[in-house]
């Protein structure tokens, strides 16, 4: 392998044409684009014109087969990114994909069992928000042990606002055929990774999901769910992208403190507020009517040019693909490993199915049961229904 990773991107539409821009500006010193893929002529002649020099192709299998790409990135519509995974771990390339790893977890699952009879290669999600320095902390503190055991984790995140003209921009947004799912397959999925990533994986979720709120789409644009866990624990993920400003606001509650995470486009903002005494303890041995358990806050705040930095000029994203490239060729541990890309869709898909079912789901979904339902919605929409 050469000195620098060399990287080949499957999908250059504006996701995909970004990742490619951000590597040619040198922003990952350890990273060189190599070749990039699309199926559009549109998009090829804007790689022409814009990212010389690389290699332009049409099929991802002549891109996979280039002996000078160490690593693919697929950057596609969903329901492809586990079958253009595993072909590209079955040619030798390591492997990055893009948020969400999959539609339904039996493509997933059946993706990290390609990547686990791998070993030699290195596989990651485009998880980016696990770089924001804040979330990292907040993961530091739960697993020093001072937070104690999670009682409660809540997240309202209803700042996703898309009108119409998003929707329309493309036949296969919006829908269960093209996109496979709403708001939980496309904006959410870095917040059900932090929310299980912080939280832990629930034993029990009961969801709610109103399709098309305000918008002419076939899926789900408002979701409210609830999740049990094994501790005795609850938890309450609430989210939509027909509010507008919206809230950002994620809490934690442990038996040794709480967290708080709030962010809006110039500010983000974390406290952390740790006890003294963990509640249970206090609660052991205090014998006042109502008491106020002794604590410490510590206030975390990035404003506007660190946040234009890291969200704008660099970009979150290239943490990842600095991370990953680094992994590659120094070992590093991956922040995003790709096989953790499963939980998250599994609480999207435990969601779905308690909505369109209207029941609670235990983990782990029953992978036959969700298809069938999934199926259903795809064939509803193709009849017009």
């Amino acid at each position: 392998m050469s000195k620098k990773l060399r990287y080949g991107i499957v999908g250059i539409g504006k996701q995909g044409s970004m990742y490619a821009g951000k590597l040619q500006k040198g922003l990952d010193k350890n990273a060189v684009l190599a070749a990039v893929c699309d199926l559009s002529e549109e998009r090829r002649n804007w790689a022409r014109n814009t990212l010389k020099p690389v290699k332009i192709y049409e099929d991802y299998r002549e891109l996979l087969a280039d002996e000078t790409v160490d690593a693919v990135v697929v950057v596609t519509p969903h329901y492809v990114h586990p079958e253009i995974a595993m072909a590209a771990m079955e040619r030798g390339k390591h492997v990055l994909i893009d948020k969400p790893a999959g539609v339904y977890t039996k493509a997933v699952r059946e993706m990290n069992e390609c990547a686990a009879a791998h070993p030699e290669l290195t596989f990651g999600i485009m998880y980016n928000q696990r770089s924001n320095p804040l979330y990292g902390k907040a993961k530091q503190f739960i697993e020093s042990g001072e937070m104690g055991e999670i009682k409660r984790i809540n997240w309202i995140i209803t700042d996703w606002y898309r009108p119409q003209a998003y929707y329309d921009q493309g036949g296969w947004r919006g829908t269960w055929a093209g996109e496979g799912g709403g708001v939980l397959t496309n904006q959410c999925p870095h917040q059900l990774d932090l929310f299980q990533w912080l939280g832990g994986m629930p034993k029990t979720v009961r969801g709610y999901a109103k399709v098309g709120v305000n918008r002419d789409i076939a899926v789900e644009n408002d979701v409210t769910f609830y999740t049990e866990y094994e501790n005795g624990a609850s938890g309450v993920f609430v989210t939509s992208t027909h509010d507008s400003p919206g809230t950002n606001r994620l809490e934690i509650i442990g038996d040794g403190g709480q967290i708080i995470i709030e962010q809006s486009l110039i500010t983000e903002t974390m406290v952390i507020h740790q006890l003294k005494t963990k509640e249970t303890e206090f609660n052991r041995t205090n014998k006042k009517f109502m008491p106020f358990i002794p604590k410490k806050t510590k206030k975390i705040r990035t404003g506007l040019l660190v946040n234009a930095v890291r969200l704008g000029i660099v970009g979150q994203h290239v943490n990842i693909f600095r991370n990953f490239s680094r992994a590659v060729l120094h070992g590093e541990a991956l922040l995003a490993p790709g096989i953790e890309g499963v939980n998250g869709l599994m609480l999207s898909n435990a969601v779905y199915l308690s909505a369109w079912l209207d029941r609670e789901i235990s983990l782990p979904v029953d992978e036959a049961l969700y298809l069938e339902e999934l199926n259903k919605r795809i064939a509803q929409e193709e009849q017009g229904e």
